[in-house]
């Protein structure tokens, strides 16, 4: 195998790659990356759970694959100049890596044994910008939860209908909902896992370019720009996260989100406590009173608010709360409490592009 391509090219196709080879495998070739020169140069990362592929153009003026050690290979073009990068595997493997002054020789191995991604079948598909996939992703990967004892509810719930996409996470304690309208008029659902999500929100750009999403039985593949990205998914059933959304509301006010964030992370630095000392809300005649109390001492912070409903006096973990504000973008939010003690929701002042549930802290 030989072939000539960008530096450029070489490492951005590395580092995407990378994201889904195993870093301690029991199997060599499994913590490697496979390339392939032909039409073009193809590089694939599989940990089974994820698998990516990501394809260059190259000068190529002979066909072959191997597998080369991927934190090797990667910190070896990573340090090289930006130049034109001349590849070529020798016998038993040996492979020469050359850029500018820079000469390397490392083993590789065959490629014979490394686990390919499988095609998939088109049962169903969608398209969406990457840009507006990428924000959905990022307001609802703060929700996944952790606990491995409820597995369905490591991973986040995409839910296709009625020409619109929705992300749904959930913890016990946060609800996260995305949505966005969808040319296709298809229907599906699958639940992909937070870890996977996190790597594929790292690979999307802010660019309006699709992203088409297709769907078989247990696996999601996201393809886009010479990208191919296959997922697992999770088995089982998710849960009704409608039934937990309330519909009637004691209070609502209208807030400035900076203010908010703001005047939130100042009471925070009261304690580093968030179970044990909580923040606590107090709405009265178009004020809300922020403020917190440790051992150490206290915080009382005021903003202007809007407020449609009667006075309300509620208390939060802080960090679910920043956890939920950080993700959004617009001026301004309506937050609404059911009760001192129910869920209280956040949506966008116009509109439901998005949802999310805190539930409140008891005070004794």
């Amino acid at each position: 195998m030989k072939f000539v391509c960008s530096k450029n090219d070489l490492n951005e196709a590395i580092s995407t790659v990378q994201k889904a080879v195993m870093a301690k495998a029991t199997l060599p070739i499994l913590e490697g990356i496979y390339i392939e020169a032909k039409e073009k140069v193809r590089l694939i990362g599989n940990s089974f759970d994820l698998g990516i592929e990501y394809s260059i153009n190259g000068d190529i003026m002979e066909e072959g694959s191997i597998v080369l050690n991927s934190r090797i290979f990667g910190d070896i073009i990573r340090k090289l100049p930006d130049s034109e990068v001349f590849f070529e595997v020798k016998d038993n493997f040996n492979t020469i890596i050359e850029c500018g002054n820079s000469y390397f020789e490392i083993k590789g191995m065959a490629s014979g044994g490394f686990p390919m991604l499988p095609e998939i079948e088109e049962e169903k598909k969608v398209n969406i910008p990457q840009v507006l996939l990428k924000d959905m992703i990022k307001k609802t990967l703060y929700a996944i939860s952790t606990d491995e004892n409820r597995k369905i509810l490591t991973g986040s719930l995409i839910e296709v209908k009625d020409g619109e996409f929705t992300m749904v996470s959930l913890d016990g304690f946060r609800l996260a909902i995305a949505r966005v309208l969808i040319k296709e008029n298809v229907e599906f659902n699958a639940v992909i896992p937070g870890k996977n999500l996190n790597e594929i929100h790292k690979i999307l750009e802010q660019i309006e370019d699709e992203i088409k999403i297709t769907l078989s039985e247990n696996q999601a593949l996201f393809e886009m720009n010479g990208c191919r990205i296959l997922s697992k998914l999770l088995n089982g059933e998710y849960m009704n996260y409608r039934n937990f959304i309330p519909e009637q509301f004691e209070t609502v006010i209208t807030v400035d989100t900076k203010e908010l964030i703001s005047s939130i992370e100042r009471a925070s630095l009261i304690t580093n406590d968030d179970k044990r000392y909580p923040v606590k809300f107090a709405i009265t005649d178009d004020k809300l009173m922020i403020t917190s109390s440790a051992e150490i001492g206290i915080s009382k912070e005021e903003l202007d608010v809007e407020i449609d409903g009667g006075n309300m006096t509620i208390s939060f973990n802080p960090r679910y709360l920043l956890d939920s504000l950080k993700v959004i973008d617009e001026e301004k939010i309506k937050l609404s409490f059911s009760s001192s003690i129910g869920p209280s929701v956040i949506k966008p002042v116009e509109g439901e592009r998005f949802i999310f549930m805190v539930l409140p802290v008891r005070v004794k």
